[in-house]
């Protein structure tokens, strides 16, 4: 019993890490995965460089999109891209006072 009882701190910290580490960060990368599948050509987006642009070719074999830009198209892994500008224009605002 004495034994159980030691261990007992142990247990509760594994139980802690992986309710406040682990599960938060495989839901956020399912979140992310589900995100860039989502990905449509017409889609205006944002990389996680700051590039602006509209997607307009998608390569499901190599894992990359074309997104166009003022400057011209460019490659990017699918991975990159960190935000769908289309979904946020239609999202209603809510007041902030």
């Amino acid at each position: 019993m004495d034994q159980i009882l030691a261990f007992a701190p142990y247990i509760l910290v594994i139980g802690i890490f992986y309710f406040l580490i682990i599960r938060p960060q495989s839901q956020k990368r399912k979140a992310e995965k589900e995100f860039t599948e989502s990905l449509k050509v017409g889609a205006k987006v944002v990389t996680t460089s700051g590039i602006h642009g509209k997607v307009n070719q998608i390569n499901e074999e190599k894992g990359t999109l074309v997104i166009e830009t003022g400057a011209g198209k460019i490659t990017f892994e699918r991975a990159a891209v960190s935000a769908e500008l289309s979904k946020k224009i239609n999202e209603p605002k809510s007041d902030k006072k």
